[in-house]
C-alpha cells in the first residue's frame, strides 16, 4: 500500500533527527527534519505537514519544557488540524500532559521505543486526516443547509405561537423534541432552529433513525477505526463527531429499538464516544434536536421507549400542527410551490384558478405539506394551460377532516402509504419520493402496517 502523510521532526540533536527520520521514512510518504523551532513557520508554509514531532527543550541549559508548549501554540495558530506529538525526556512528563491539554495529540518519552513512536505518530496522522475530512464535509453540508428550503410560517395563529417559542429557545443549547404528523415539516423546523442558534456557523447533521439498520447503528453514529470489521478500510468519524460544535438532528427517534436506546442515552449523558474497534473516548459538543410522529409518552407506558431517554431529549417540546389546522396557510403554501415548480419545469405565467383554490381549501390534506407539495408539482407537470388543475382533489377524493375519534395518527399514516402504493402501482422508489422518506424507512413502515 502506498505510503502517505508528511511528518516534520523538530529537535536540536542531529543524531536524533537522523535516527527518527530513518525510522519514520518506512511508514510515511515524506519526513522533514529541522534543528531549530524558528524554522517551523517556513516549514509549514512550504509543505502540507500533517504531524509535527516536537522536542520540548531547545535552548542550552534550559530544561523547563516551556519552549515546547510555546511552539505547540504557534503551530496550532497556523493550522488547528495539524497534529503535534511532543518529544520529551522522562522528567518532563507532567509538562507533556499539560501539552496534551493545550492541544497536543500525544507525547513520546526519550529514549523512545520504536513501536511506540511509530504508533503515536500514526495515530496523530489518522486524527489529522479525519479532522480534514470532517471540515470538508461540514463545508459541503453547510452549503446544502444554507441553500435549502426555508421554513414557511404563514399567518395562522398556531404557527405564530410556534414561531414565538422557537425565537425563545433557538439561541439556547436546550435539547428540543419536535413532534407532528408525517409531512408537517419537522426537519425544516429543525433547520430553522439551527439557523437561529449560536451554532449556525457550524452544520446541522441529520440522521434518519428509521433508515439505519441495527447492524450499522454503532458504525454510523459512533464511527469506527480501520480494521474494526471486514469493510472498515479506513478510520471514519461517526455522526456524533461530525456534529461537533453544530447541531445533531435525530429524525424518527421513536423508531430506535429499545436495546439501542441505552447506547444513545450513554452518549447524551457523557458527550463522549468510542469508535467501533477503538478504545479512546472522544469528546464531542453538539446541540441535540429530535423529531418523531409517534406518541413517546404512550411508548414509555408500553415499555418500548426509555423514560430516562425521553427526559434527556425533551427539555423543550415543539408540536407542528397538521395542515388541516392551519387552513389559512394552504393557498400561500400552494402558491410558493407553484412558483418553484413552474420555474423548474419552464412553465411561465402559471397561477391558481378560483376552482383550484376552492379545491385546495376543501381538501383535508392527510399527507400535510408534503402531500400539498407533490400535488402542486404533479399539477404543474400535467398542466396544459397556465391554470393547473388539481387532478387528485376531485369531489370523490375530498373527505372531511378526521377528528381524533375517527382516525388515529397511525391509521392515517397507513392509509396515506396505501394510497401512494396504488397511485404508483407498487413502485417503491416513487412511493418513497412522494412520501419524502427513504426506501428503508418505507420498508420498515410496510412491515409495521402489514402492507
Amino acid at each position: 500500500m502506498a505510503k502517505e502523510g508528511v511528518i516534520l521532526v523538530v529537535d536540536d540533536n542531529k543524531g536524533i533527527l537522523t535516527a527518527v527520520s530513518m525510522l519514520l521514512a518506512r511508514y510515511f510518504a515524506k519526513v522533514l527534519t529541522i534543528s531549530s523551532p524558528n524554522q517551523i513557520h517556513n516549514a509549514l508554509r512550504e509543505n502540507q505537514v500533517d504531524v509535527v514531532l516536537l522536542d520540548m527543550n531547545f535552548t542550552s541549559g534550559i530544561n523547563s519544557g516551556n519552549e515546547g508548549i510555546y511552539w505547540l501554540a504557534r503551530i496550532k495558530e497556523t493550522d488547528p488540524t495539524i497534529q503535534v506529538v511532543l518529544f520529551t525526556a522522562y522528567g518532563d512528563i507532567d509538562l507533556a500532559v499539560k501539552g496534551i491539554k493545550e492541544g497536543a495529540a500525544d507525547f513520546v518519552v526519550k529514549p523512545w521505543d520504536n513501536d511506540k513512536l511509530v504508533a503515536s505518530v500514526q495515530n496523530a496522522y489518522n486524527l489529522r486526516k479525519t479532522r480534514k475530512e470532517m471540515r470538508q464535509l461540514k463545508e459541503i453540508k453547510r452549503e446544502l443547509v444554507d441553500g435549502g428550503q426555508r421554513m414557511f410560517w404563514g399567518q395562522s395563529a398556531v404557527m405564530k405561537k410556534l414561531e414565538d417559542a422557537v425565537n425563545k429557545v433557538a439561541g439556547t443549547d436546550a435539547t428540543i423534541l419536535i413532534t407532528g404528523q408525517n409531512g408537517t415539516g419537522k426537519e425544516l423546523l429543525a433547520m430553522e432552529i439551527h439557523r437561529r442558534s449560536l451554532r449556525s456557523q457550524e452544520i446541522m447533521v441529520p440522521v434518519d433513525m428509521g433508515a439505519i439498520t441495527e447492524t450499522l447503528f454503532e458504525s454510523e453514529l459512533f464511527g469506527h477505526v480501520k480494521g474494526a470489521f471486514t469493510d472498515a478500510k479506513a478510520d471514519r468519524a461517526g455522526k456524533f463527531e461530525v456534529a461537533h460544535k453544530g447541531t445533531l438532528f435525530l429524525d424518527e427517534i421513536g423508531n430506535l429499538p429499545l436495546h439501542l436506546q441505552s447506547k444513545l442515552l450513554t452518549v447524551l449523558q457523557t458527550y463522549q464516544v468510542v469508535r467501533v474497534g477503538g478504545n479512546m473516548p472522544v469528546r464531542t459538543d453538539f446541540r441535540l434536536v429530535c423529531a418523531t410522529n409517534r406518541d413517546l409518552n404512550e411508548m414509555v407506558r408500553q415499555g418500548t421507549f426509555r423514560e430516562d431517554l425521553l427526559y434527556r431529549i425533551n427539555t423543550i417540546h415543539l408540536e407542528l400542527p397538521p395542515l388541516c389546522e392551519r387552513k389559512e396557510d394552504i393557498v400561500p403554501l400552494a402558491e410558493r410551490f407553484l412558483e418553484k415548480y413552474a420555474a423548474r419545469y419552464h412553465k411561465v405565467n402559471m397561477h391558481l384558478s378560483p376552482a383550484a383554490v376552492s379545491r385546495l381549501k376543501e381538501y383535508s390534506w392527510p399527507g400535510n405539506i408534503r402531500e400539498l407539495q407533490h400535488t402542486i408539482e404533479k399539477a404543474v407537470i400535467m398542466a396544459e394551460s397556465d391554470e393547473p388543475d388539481m387532478p387528485v382533489l376531485g369531489a370523490g377524493n375530498a373527505r372531511p377532516v378526521p377528528s381524533s375519534t375517527q382516525q388515529t395518527l397511525e391509521q392515517m399514516e397507513c392509509e396515506l402509504i396505501r394510497q401512494a402504493l396504488e397511485i404508483h402501482r407498487g413502485n417503491m422508489s416513487a412511493v418513497a419520493v412522494q412520501l419524502g422518506i427513504t426506501r428503508q424507512t418505507l420498508y420498515n413502515k410496510l412491515r409495521k402496517y402489514g402492507l
